[in-house]
């Protein structure tokens, strides 16, 4: 800083993130993945809502003009927990959704490992899906989350909070 002009703002190299050896998996790669595990998700969890009574019950609450929230956050809390079994094995193994195996990517930690099953499925799953059941609030946080796939790093709010990124399975 310069001694003459106390107001100068501090002065720093600015570098890209060190993903080691590991090269970061691309945005529309990730995005793919998603939509892979959420189509599984909803070939699993549709059929369970309508025999659970879930469309028939929403139907109608809209008629009568109420809010099922209670019934949104419940068939939410189902929907993670089939989410956890139908991703613990994957995960569980090789640190991968079954979107991200098909696509060819993995999660890891910062130091290139595979998280444990605990990592994934409470800090990043149990955070990402589950901040997304609380009306009004999810959906912004969630927003905000996903947003966050646009810094250099690429690491969406879930990945800082789990100490994990994203990269390319070799």
């Amino acid at each position: 800083m310069d001694p003459q002009n106390p107001y100068q703002s501090p002065q720093s190299p600015v570098t890209a993130p060190d993903t080691g050896d590991q090269e970061l998996a691309e945005r529309g790669i990730r995005l793919v993945a998603a939509i892979i595990d959420g189509v599984i998700m909803m070939v699993l969890m549709l059929p369970l809502m309508f025999v659970g009574g879930y469309f028939a019950a929403v139907t109608e609450a809209a008629q009568t003009g109420s809010q099922p929230y209670g019934l949104q956050i419940l068939w939410g809390l189902v929907g993670l927990l089939l989410f956890f079994a139908v991703q613990y094995l994957p995960l569980s193994q090789t640190g991968q959704t079954w979107g991200k195996k098909v696509m060819k990517i993995k999660i890891v930690d910062l130091d290139g490992n595979k998280p444990s099953v605990g990592t994934l499925l409470g800090k990043r799953y149990l955070f990402q899906n589950g901040i997304g059941i609380i009306p009004c609030l999810g959906a912004v946080v969630s927003l905000v989350d996903i947003l966050m796939i646009f810094r250099e790093d690429r690491r969406c709010l879930h990945d800082q909070i789990a100490g994990t990124r994203v990269v390319v399975a070799r």
